[in-house]
């Protein structure tokens, strides 16, 4: 299933996207999904006979609009790392965002009054959708409810000015997530996934998630001996090679300019960059 979050009467309101249209399922809108919910959710679909919305003419929100943690797992691309003039992990590097950096989908992203040199990241999220801790790599994938499309944009001269990277990282807006939530069912094996970024319709990112040095299932093992995640808990899983920090010449990103990013079988994100 793709699901996504729209603006109903000034709620958030959960529906399903199908080829008829928008299936309203407002009774989950005010509680984070599990995947205990997907079961009941699939039966009404199947046996819904109510009026469809039209999907073009909705407020689309954040395909995850109150997660309760977001993580992020940088320098997860071997070629991204040499670019980056970094070691590549041995361990998974963590760092986390905030719910401040969340924008309804397709919306323009303020570059701000702090910080110059800003750059995309075409990564793959996923979002939890049964409480998990202690998670081994074989059973790892059974606690995902779905994935979507993120960019993780970044303001590097921010991100290294500490060895911390949250400054970097965490301002308004710096998270565009794809319209959809696609179910797992939906995407298969999560490390067979194209990905692409373009900047102004010129490609600048193009690589399979086979290509990370972490797994879906390994970034889910190691963080659940950590920490508990929870139903909601957004995980975006670092970028492949092609971002500007990488480049010879580093023209960053600037009002007026438009960044794609796109994931095969999960969708797109399209945003124009303002003041």
């Amino acid at each position: 299933m793709k699901l996504l979050y729209f603006q109903d009467q000034h709620k958030i309101t959960l529906g399903v996207s199908t080829p008829k249209g928008v299936i309203k399922l407002g009774f989950f809108s005010d509680k984070n999904l599990t995947n205990a919910d997907l079961l009941e959710i699939e039966k009404g679909v199947k046996n819904y006979t109510g009026e469809y919305l039209d999907e073009s003419k909705l407020q689309i929100l954040s395909c995850n609009p109150r997660p309760s943690k977001i993580i992020c797992i940088g320098l997860n691309y071997r070629k991204h790392a040499i670019e980056s003039g970094m070691a590549i992990p041995t361990i998974p590097v963590v760092f986390t965002k905030y719910s401040n950096t969340l924008i309804d989908f397709g919306q323009d992203v303020s570059l701000g009054k702090v910080g110059s040199q800003f750059d995309y990241e075409v990564e793959l999220g996923f979002v939890i959708g049964t409480k998990c801790k202690n998670a081994t790599k074989e059973n790892a994938l059974d606690y995902v409810l779905g994935y979507c499309v993120a960019n993780d944009l970044s303001c590097r001269d921010l991100q290294f000015r500490t060895s911390q990277w949250l400054m970097g990282k965490s301002l308004d807006q710096f998270l565009p997530l794809g319209k959809y939530l696609v179910t797992k069912d939906e995407v298969g094996d999560p490390q067979k996934l194209q990905l692409t970024c373009s900047l102004n319709g010129e490609e600048r990112q193009n690589s399979n998630t086979s290509d990370m040095i972490f797994s879906i299932a390994e970034i889910i093992a190691d963080l659940s001996a950590h920490m508990t995640l929870e139903p909601g808990d957004l995980v975006v899983t670092g970028t492949p090679a092609g971002v500007i920090m990488g480049l010879p010449e580093k023209n960053w990103l600037k009002p007026g300019d438009v960044v794609k990013v796109e994931i095969e079988k999960i969708g797109f994100t399209v945003n124009k960059m303002i003041a």
